[in-house]
């Protein structure tokens, strides 16, 4: 072998070794196989991945890293140390989720060294060995969740302070003069951290986004947004980008698809939706089964991959639906025109249609895409009223045509048809074992000022169960198409894992003290026992307390490339396949499903799987954007009945005071501790109660309380309020 050679395949072996130690150090408390270090390190030819192997094997040898498990090795690390995220605590302090270890680790607040909430860190455990719960030293920071965050700026002569808004983030930030740029003393701002030199007590930061005056509509929205590292509106590339598609309807492209325009077909939708991504069409065939499809906006015709559209759709994942406003996922010319399903307009689709007997059962189908024209848009609320009285005159009440009008009556059976197979489908996948989470949706009225004039409740009525069946059934059925084939394929499921057995107990013991119980002693029997306790506290004063409760105790559902089913659904197989005009994953499903139609093969299972993990995050931060803007206009609406005495329940209970939701607007607030003062109260932990000292008055979670507003914050997000007493006092 020639010097050259030597020195490239030498070359080559360092390359390969400082890689394998780049993979493994990054995630110590993981293990990986060969393919998967490959994957990370992009070895795709035979003779780099057999020097992989050979050199994953030598370092076992030489003990410089381990072989866990048959084939799967891991970085060797000082024994104590372990990675985990940081969730830091009001009052400083932090804990440390460590996904191996039982109990999260404690770590006081002189001892985060500069570990932010969320981050991925390195922690160092003292007391292993011991009966104790963990506690220890946060040794490295690996991976920073955030560098941008919101604040109140505090300006000085030549410097600024940023004071954060997140009570999590205990430390200002310091913004030089040249960094300050236009920003006004006492305006809330967006700054990034730009780094955190050792010699100094704050963070160094640049004022990136001036957003407004605290406590203004316009401001506190966009802090939510900004916050979460969320978009406000599109970059103007992007925008131009969509404005430049043809999208009219082209013969060629017809003849590429199942033409289905002569079907019968509707869209249901929340009266205010701009955006109709699902259809129904329904036909009677003459052997008497029905042929019902699913149709759903062809997204990918129009988002293709490496582009900056699809980039953008990739990074926000999802739609974002607050109090006020959708926050789109694809910019208006596509989601609420090209793409949106609107009546009476050629539109392309993909999919789903089920030949079904009057018994719910499945004797063909077909996936594909296709050609639709819808004949009807209607509002859940118009549908509910055929339902309901069987009348085809739509009444100018409940009409969103603003005027009466007559539906024919082969769409008044149609939808009276559909209704009643969605009822069975309902009841079967109740007996299979799924769980009914009917929770109470609050909605305020806004005035043109979004000034919050009243609360409502949205509760789900037929027609939104009637379209939530066949959705689910596409979804399942999509899911079931692909996962069922050999060998298997790389797809995008939804997945739902079993509940956490400690916390249904933790449950178990709060519902307890409203005269309810689950049956935990047979794992079959949790499901229907939950449904049980769902329907028992339906129109009771403690239903969304249980509703959230019953909810914290499910694990989260996720996207994946690993199929476990879906427990709470009771499916085997489901996916997420209707929704693409505000999903990501439904994008990657379809063009999955296209692919495989084709014939193609099964692509790298960890591309999809990175993708699952982004739009699984940004899910979790868009739903707590939804929350931060209802509790923002909780306190708005609560501002205004400074003077009224309500009736709550005690929703939470934590050492330094007890949460209450009001029964008559769902609005949650705190009474503090020390703002009690007929006693000294302390938290009782294993009662979920406060318990005063002198007079042992207990005000425990579910407890009916009067309370009055005390103080808002709008700026903050905190309501809290005066405590009266019980109401029997």
């Amino acid at each position: 072998m020639s010097k050259k050679k030597k020195r490239a395949k030498s070359h080559k072996k360092n390359e390969i070794t400082k890689g394998i130690f780049t993979v493994l150090e990054k995630e110590p408390s993981k293990s990986f196989n060969y393919k998967q270090v490959a994957s990370k390190l992009e070895l795709i030819d035979t003779e780099s991945r057999n020097l992989l192997i050979r050199r994953l094997g030598e370092l076992k040898n030489a003990k410089r890293i381990l072989e866990n498990s048959r084939g799967k090795y891991q970085a060797i690390t000082n024994g104590n140390y372990y990675q985990g995220k940081v969730d830091i605590t009001a009052r400083g302090n932090a804990y440390v989720v460590v996904d191996e270890l039982e109990n999260d680790v404690f770590v006081p607040y002189n001892r985060i060294n500069r570990a932010f909430h969320g981050d991925i860190v390195e922690v160092d455990i003292f007391n292993k060995k011991s009966n104790k719960k963990p506690e220890g030293e946060i040794k490295k920071i690996l991976e920073r969740k955030k560098k941008r965050f919101v604040g109140i700026v505090d300006l000085q002569k030549t410097f600024a302070f940023i004071r954060p808004t997140d009570i999590r983030m205990y430390t200002d930030i310091f913004v030089p003069q040249e960094n300050i740029g236009k920003a006004k003393n006492g305006e809330k701002v967006l700054v990034e951290i730009i780094e955190w030199p050792d010699n100094t007590e704050s963070p160094l930061g640049k004022i990136i986004e001036i957003l407004g005056k605290p406590g203004e509509h316009h401001t506190e929205i966009h802090a939510i947004l900004a916050e979460y590292g969320l978009p406000s509106e599109f970059p103007a590339e992007v925008e131009n980008y969509a404005n430049t598609l043809d999208t009219s309807i082209k013969q060629e492209e017809i003849l590429k698809r199942k033409d289905l325009r002569e079907l019968l077909t509707f869209t249901i939708d929340p009266k205010d939706a701009k955006d109709f991504d699902d259809a129904l069409s329904f036909e009677t065939l003459e052997n008497g089964n029905f042929s019902i499809g699913i149709h759903i906006a062809d997204v990918s015709h129009y988002l293709k991959p490496d582009t900056v559209l699809e980039e953008e759709a990739y990074e926000r994942a999802t739609s974002v639906y607050l109090v006020d406003r959708v926050v789109p996922m694809l910019p208006e010319v596509l989601s609420n025109n090209a793409c949106s399903l609107r009546p009476h307009e050629d539109k392309y689709t993909f999919s789903a249609i089920f030949e079904m007997d009057d018994d719910c059962s499945i004797k063909n189908q077909w996936f594909g895409r296709t050609v639709i024209n819808s004949n009807e848009r209607f509002a859940y609320e118009e549908a509910q009223y055929i339902l309901e009285t069987g009348e085809k005159s739509i009444p100018e009440s409940v009409s969103i045509r603003n005027k009466a009008y007559t539906v024919d009556e082969d769409t008044v059976y149609a939808i009276n048809t559909l209704n009643r197979l969605a009822k069975k489908m309902r009841k079967k996948r109740m007996e299979s074992g799924a769980i009914s989470f009917d929770k109470v949706e609050v909605k305020f009225n806004l005035n043109s000022e979004n000034e919050p004039q009243g609360v409502y409740f949205k509760e789900a009525k037929d027609s939104n169960k009637l379209i939530e069946e066949f959705m689910l059934l596409a979804n399942r059925k999509v899911a079931e198409f692909i996962g069922k084939q050999k060998p298997i394929k790389t797809f995008v499921y939804r997945i739902h894992d079993q509940p956490d057995e400690e916390k249904l107990m933790a449950l178990n013991s709060i519902i307890y003290r409203f005269g309810h119980k689950l049956n935990l002693k047979d794992k079959k029997a949790v499901s229907s026992s939950l449904n049980k306790l769902l329907e028992d506290v339906k129109g009771k004063k403690e239903q969304n307390l249980v509703d959230t409760l019953a909810i914290r105790s499910m694990s989260k559902a996720i996207y994946s490339t690993d199929n476990i089913g879906h427990y709470g659904l009771a499916f085997d197989f489901y996916s997420h396949f209707t929704s693409p005009i505000r999903r990501y994953p439904d994008v990657l499903v379809h063009r999955l499903l296209q692919h495989y139609l084709d014939g193609g093969q099964s692509p790298k299972k960890e591309i999809y799987e990175e993708l699952c993990k982004h739009s699984s995050d940004m899910e979790g931060l868009a739903a707590n954007a939804e929350r931060d803007s209802i509790k923002y206009m909780q306190i708005k609406f609560m501002q205004e009945h400074k003077d009224q005495e309500f009736t709550g329940v005690i929703s939470g209970v934590t050492e330094w005071g007890i949460y209450v939701e009001i029964i008559e607007n769902k609005c949650e607030g705190m009474v503090r501790i020390r703002d009690i003062k007929d006693d000294y109260y302390t938290f009782d932990e294993r009662e979920y109660a406060i318990i005063g000292e002198r007079t042992h008055k207990k005000y425990q979670l579910g407890d009916m309380v009067r309370v009055m507003v005390k103080s808002t914050d709008l700026v903050k997000r905190h309501l809290d309020f005066s405590l009266l007493g019980k109401p029997e006092e």
